[in-house]
């Protein structure tokens, strides 16, 4: 059996903008990832409200994706492939940085699943690296994420620069969905099942 990772922020928990809840497990795109791989994959979710990359959140604290990455891909070793899709919640006004930096941070992420031995025979996983679509028009989170819309616009490009300086295997969210018009932050049910059959594919790909 094969072991996959996913690795993120509400977007990976799975947060409802329209109930505030969680997605089911099976409308949650890991949910369909899994139902796409089969019985040979395992498929494991690792998705935390308001996950940050490599800085603290200020205001709401223990959400660093940094300080969690080594202690997770250790729990679930040993892993064939990790995806990583954070990046969102650096958009937010409070942390004033443009896209580059914040692709830049998760090349860090890439850079510690490649330094590590959590996968087969000591070697370590592969990874597919997710850029998070574009803001959609801001309803509620408005002021919270204020100059973020444009910033977002960005974000596809300047994440497959890291992915290609990394070597790792890059999708761009913006490509398979766009964020619910609820909120525009968050996917709806069919964008998780867009994305789901988008992550399969690849993995399928990398792990043939």
């Amino acid at each position: 059996m094969q072991t996959v990772i996913c690795y993120g922020d509400s977007n990976t928990w799975g947060y409802d903008p329209e109930t505030k809840d969680r997605f089911r497990p099976d409308v949650r795109w890991m949910g369909v990832l899994a139902d796409k791989l089969g019985d040979r994959f395992k498929v494991t979710e690792e998705g935390l409200n308001r996950k940050t990359i490599v800085w603290d959140d200020p205001v709401e604290g223990h959400k660093n994706g940094m300080s969690y990455l080594t202690p997770c891909l250790l729990t679930h070793k040993p892993l064939d492939l990790v995806t990583l899709m954070l990046g969102t919640n650096y958009l937010k006004a409070r942390f004033a940085v443009p896209a580059a930096d914040i692709a830049r941070s998760t090349g860090r992420l890439c850079e510690i699943v490649m330094k590590s031995d959590v996968g087969l025979h000591g070697r370590h996983p592969k990874i597919l690296l997710l850029a998070s679509p574009p803001l959609g028009r801001l309803t509620e989170f408005a002021d919270t994420f204020q100059g973020g819309r444009e910033k977002s616009k960005h974000l596809g490009e300047t994440y497959k620069i890291v992915a290609a300086e990394r070597g790792v295997d890059f999708l761009d969210v913006a490509t398979v969905l766009h964020t619910s018009d609820i909120d525009g932050i968050h996917f709806d049910a069919d964008g998780h099942h867009h994305l789901g059959v988008a992550v399969a594919n690849r993995v399928m790909q990398a792990l043939h």
